[in-house]
């Protein structure tokens, strides 16, 4: 196991390069890439695309449609 000390000094030289605002947006980025990357690899389509079965109910009978 490493020593502690390693990782405050990480955590140190981060804060001094990044400053304390940007972290959290750098985290949540880093977050959300994560979860898109395990979404395409799993074959979602995600949240921005609905699935085939929802557009598909939402059309209309044919005998309802107007003839041209």
């Amino acid at each position: 196991m490493e020593f502690p000390m390693h990782w405050l000094i990480i955590a140190v030289i981060v804060l001094i390069l990044f400053g304390g605002r940007k972290i959290p947006e750098l985290m949540r980025g880093l977050g959300e890439g994560v979860r898109g990357f395990k979404e395409g690899m799993s074959g979602n389509q995600g949240k921005g695309a609905p699935p085939p079965a929802q557009s598909a109910s939402t059309e209309k009978p044919a005998e309802e449609k107007p003839q041209a």
